[in-house]
């Protein structure tokens, strides 16, 4: 993988990249570092607490990253599937439009495959998927049933591990490494003691360390179909984000103290605020920045501004005829499946604003957010007719052409340096500024630097 890939990757702030960098690369090790150095005035409790945060904040990593795609997995395969469902069929379609819809898509796509229009392969796909879509249309309720059940396992089991399992888990072990120390110490001053010595007393771990986790199974939860159509289809970064406040909710109410309920809540709430809404007023912060400052159009990715087939399209004036006529969906989709070899096409592709089949062609089975391919389409059109004025229209070709890839090339080392920036500056609030305003609320609150679960 280049190193433009890479950037390109972490830059996307609507993927898990950017999380993973953040959480596994930075966020963790520095917020271990601070645990020990906020606790080390009482080394039993430092220990104790950075011991906590170790296993903690790795095990839950853990689970955040893995555990949707584990179990939507699973669900696909093991009940989806088995009920012979095909779990790409989007509920979002049932919603139709001028453009697109279920009805509208297997009567679309039936008479582009009785003209023959696709190749073999393709051919083969489109069929495929059409029956897929009757299969969904004449089942609309048994499907938005799974759908909605493969959402709550994939985020209700998560959010069991991380906010209830695993806290449960880790206090259980301080409990019981407090209590045979206090068990040693009682023993040593019973033998120092004889006089005054008492039978030792062993606290054992409780039976019922997981007794408050009480899930009521005898409801069967009911679903509208609007819920079931907006949930069934979040991408894995929205179910991350509902994770996260399902995780929050979950270590508040399994905080050993009130204190404790309060310092964390304090910390969960200014982690999914910089994990999940800062990021993107940072980007647009910084792109505006670089063109207001820079004169320079920095939204498309950096892949794309060293795409040489690209550059040499918008040098030759050649861009808005490889581009769709219009904004509206019927003409976007139109040129999608009338031109599945284009830049635009391709691009769109990579970023997930259409889903194609491998062959090439549209997967009928996917809802197209036509507003998000349209903004795609502005940016670049934007982009071009920037890269044109700064290189002179007027120019001849040969100079055009030179100027247009010294533009791309500035606008990519600009756009690269903010996504760097916006991942660093992220990272650092992240793991060093939350940790220290939130000892700081800590002290003032509880009174004491120390970890107000471990302290007696």
């Amino acid at each position: 993988m280049t190193v433009t890939k890479i950037i390109s990757a972490i830059g996307n702030n609507s993927s898990v990249y950017p999380l993973i960098l953040r959480d596994c690369g930075v966020e963790i090790p520095s917020k271990v570092y601070l645990t020990y150095q906020e606790n080390k005035d009482d080394k039993d409790i430092a220990f104790l607490a950075t011991r906590e945060r170790v296993i903690d904040e790795y095990a839950t990593s853990a689970v955040w990253l893995g555990g949707i795609p584990l179990v939507e997995k699973l669900v696909n395969k093991f009940v989806i599937e088995k009920k012979g469902f095909n779990p790409n069929v989007n509920l979002k379609l049932f919603k139709e439009s001028d453009a697109q819809g279920i009805d509208y898509n297997i009567k679309f796509f039936q008479d582009k495959l009785a003209k023959g229009d696709y190749k073999e392969a393709a051919a083969k796909e489109i069929a495929s998927a059409i029956e897929d879509l009757k299969k969904v249309k004449g089942n609309k309720g048994a499907y938005e049933k799974l759908l909605s059940a493969k959402f709550l396992s994939a985020t209700l089991i998560p959010i069991a591990l991380m906010g209830f399992v695993i806290p449960k888990a880790v206090f259980a072990l301080t409990a019981k490494t407090k209590s045979a120390k206090k068990a040693k110490a009682e023993q040593q001053s019973a033998l120092s003691n004889p006089t005054n010595s008492k039978n030792p007393q062993f606290t054992a771990l409780k039976s019922d360390t997981f007794s408050s986790m009480k899930f009521d199974a005898g409801k069967t939860p009911s679903f509208t179909g609007n819920f079931s159509s907006t949930v069934a289809n979040f991408t894995t970064y929205q179910k991350m984000a509902t994770i996260d406040g399902g995780y929050a909710v979950g270590r508040v109410a399994t905080s050993r103290k009130k204190n404790e309920a309060v310092d964390i809540g304090f910390k969960m709430l200014g982690m999914m605020f910089l994990n999940f809404v800062a990021p993107k007023y940072i980007e647009k912060i910084l792109d505006s920045a670089a063109n207001k400052a820079l004169n320079l159009d920095v939204k498309l990715d950096p892949i794309m501004l060293e795409d040489k087939d690209l550059l040499k399209m918008i040098s030759d004036k050649k861009l808005a005829e490889n581009l769709p006529s219009s904004n509206d969906g019927k003409s976007l989709l139109k040129f999608i499946d009338e031109n599945p070899d284009s830049i635009f096409t391709k691009y769109a592709a990579k970023f997930e604003k259409v889903t194609l089949l491998k062959s090439g062609a549209r997967d009928p089975r996917a809802y197209v957010n036509i507003e998000e391919l349209a903004k795609f389409k502005k940016s670049l059109e934007e982009f071009s007719e920037k890269a044109l004025s700064t290189a002179g229209k007027e120019a001849d070709a040969k100079t055009i052409a030179k100027n247009v890839q010294k533009f791309a090339k500035k606008a990519k080392v600009v756009k690269s340096l903010n996504i760097l920036t916006n991942v660093g500056l992220s990272s650092f609030l992240l793991a060093y500024c939350l940790p220290k305003v939130q000892y700081a609320f800590r002290e003032w609150y509880t009174g004491s630097k120390l970890e107000p679960g471990i302290v007696e």
